[in-house]
């Protein structure tokens, strides 16, 4: 009875930090993505576009600032990467959702 116990112990915290480490990996990525575009705000339309390219999709929010929307798919995690620009082109928020 209790080898089965240490087993199921065993396979409990083998599934735990698996999982911990994948979050870990995750977490920098979003960390790096996050600071690689995150210094694009503040800076022109362009130098968005010179980066990027053409958005996947564009839409003007309640405010009536223009969103640019980048989607990608990596290993079948669909990423999508959104830009504010306010009236005078520039970039004043980006925020990023699944990207690996």
């Amino acid at each position: 009875m209790n080898l089965k116990r240490l087993i199921i112990i065993f396979f409990i915290s083998l599934l735990f930090f698996g999982c911990q480490t994948i979050k870990e990996k995750s977490d920098a990525v979003a960390e790096k993505e996050n600071q690689k575009y995150g210094k694009l705000v503040g800076k022109n339309l362009n130098e968005l576009k010179i980066e990027l390219g053409n958005p996947t999709e564009d839409f003007l929010n309640e405010v009536g600032n223009k969103v640019l929307v980048y989607k990608s798919k990596k290993f079948g995690v669909p990423c999508d990467r959104k830009f504010e620009i306010d009236k005078n082109d520039i970039i004043i928020s980006f925020t990023s959702s699944g990207c690996i």
